[in-house]
């Protein structure tokens, strides 16, 4: 069902650890040079193109790329009572944390009259995409949405798939998500296809309802598949990203005081999102790894979307990881940099203040991913494919810009002007000095 790998007894440099541990081989670069062509005509021919993408690779041609928005505010109406709640409960308590994210301003005095001050400014427009291949995702609507409002950023765009069964339209679920967000700009496009209209903009077609035009965005953001991924790398430059979105990962270090059941379900949960979904587990117990996998046989056998469970579970990303002791489990969960990484040990809140590697991180046996994905009010776009190493999930953060403006006076700048030519001529940029002492 899963990998076994044994690093026990085993003294490993970082590189070898990097060896040992379990990756999907996503080929960014495979896909990045199938989509190259799709940037390329949505750039050229906009909204017919967009048209033709959708009948090609959705199997519907939209009549509306941009869906109306009387469609979007009737979608709520249909809204399933207990989903509406549970929406508007994950809206109220993202909003509180990204609430709290935003950095403040600050004022710099280096002397009198010389002054640096940093404001933080938000983005003019985003685009946010939300997928609906395997699954429809209103959460991340939810988390993109919210954190770009908390940030301040005044035109928000979001895409999804057109959906056959809907008529060409995006998922309902999502439409009404977005209605609930107040967002009226929403894209019936999905795909690579989706980020190049936001990254290029897109004119609409004479002859179809005079659509209006899609204005390009200045930063993208949202999870999707190895085609999205590469789409976002080929247009980085041209407007911010978040990151490159890999198949999901879950790790969990435990020890043997974690409940299976509970193990076992939290693998699951993540690998149901993705054939190339990563199930990690790093324990120094023999007797719960041996648990653990004869949990994963019964939930398997129950679970809905069983084979798809099943190949995440048996590939090349999967495994249960068996160390000496918690000591060597954080060396490897460190090392493998989880995009959600669960602590079910004894101790965990102080083991988690020493993880330096992961997306999010889980304590305890009451917090599991699930929770994260939808209403613990922390946001579930994170980084993924070991990028947790040098990246930070979708927040405030991804949509604000810090500038500085500096103000000196004429005595401020006299007092270091000697030094300013000093350092050009030192350079070899003597109409730098030049440029102060033209004004004394």
């Amino acid at each position: 069902m899963i990998t076994r790998i044994d690093l026990r007894g085993r003294t490993l440099s970082r590189r070898e650890l990097l060896e040992e541990l379990p990756r999907a081989e996503v080929d960014v670069e495979h896909a990045a040079a199938v989509v190259a062509p799709i940037l390329a005509d949505v750039r050229k021919r906009g909204a017919a193109e967009l048209r033709d993408l959708a009948e090609r690779f959705d199997g519907v041609r939209p009549v509306h790329l941009r869906v109306p928005v009387e469609t979007i505010a009737a979608s709520v109406g249909v809204l399933d009572p207990d989903v509406r709640a549970a929406l508007e409960e994950t809206i109220r308590r993202v909003r509180q944390v990204h609430g709290a994210q935003r950095p403040a301003d600050f004022t710099v005095e280096l002397a009198p009259g010389a002054q640096v001050r940093q404001r933080w400014v938000p983005v003019r427009r985003v685009g946010l995409y939300v997928p609906g291949g395997l699954a429809v995702y209103p959460s991340s609507v939810v988390m993109n949405v919210v954190a770009a409002q908390a940030a301040g950023v005044v035109s928000l765009a979001v895409a999804s798939p057109p959906q056959k069964d809907q008529g060409g339209l995006p998922d309902p679920v999502v439409l009404a998500t977005c209605a609930l967000l107040d967002i009226d700009e929403v894209y019936a496009v999905g795909g690579a296809q989706a980020v190049a209209m936001f990254a290029y903009g897109a004119a609409g077609s004479d002859d179809v309802d005079g659509e209006t035009l899609c204005e390009p965005v200045d930063v993208v953001t949202g999870p999707g598949n190895v085609y999205v991924a590469a789409a976002k790398r080929l247009v980085r430059g041209i407007v911010g990203i978040d990151a490159e979105a890999g198949p999901t990962e879950i790790a969990i270090l435990a020890d043997g005081t974690a409940d299976a059941t509970h193990v076992a379900a939290d693998l699951v949960s993540q690998a149901e999102h993705d054939p190339l979904a990563a199930a990690v587990l790093v324990t120094p117990s023999v007797e719960l790894a041996g648990a653990v996998e004869a949990k994963l046989i019964d939930r398997v056998d129950a679970t809905q979307h069983r084979e798809r469970v099943m190949t995440a579970l048996r590939g090349e990303q999967s495994a249960i990881v068996l160390v000496d002791d918690l000591e060597q489990g954080l060396e490897v969960v460190n090392a493998y940099g989880a995009e959600h990484l669960e602590i079910q040990t004894v101790g965990a809140a102080a083991l988690a203040e020493r993880v330096t590697s992961a997306g999010a991180i889980f304590v305890g046996a009451y917090s599991p991913v699930s929770l994260g994905d939808y209403m613990a009010g922390s946001n579930h776009v994170l980084p993924t494919g070991g990028c947790a190493h040098f990246a930070s999930g979708l927040g405030v953060h991804s949509f604000l810009r810090a500038v500085q403006v500096i103000e000196y006076d004429a005595d401020s700048l006299a007092a270091v002007a000697d030094k300013i030519v000093a350092l050009a001529d030192a350079e070899g940029l003597p109409a730098h000095g030049e440029a102060v002492r033209a004004r004394f």
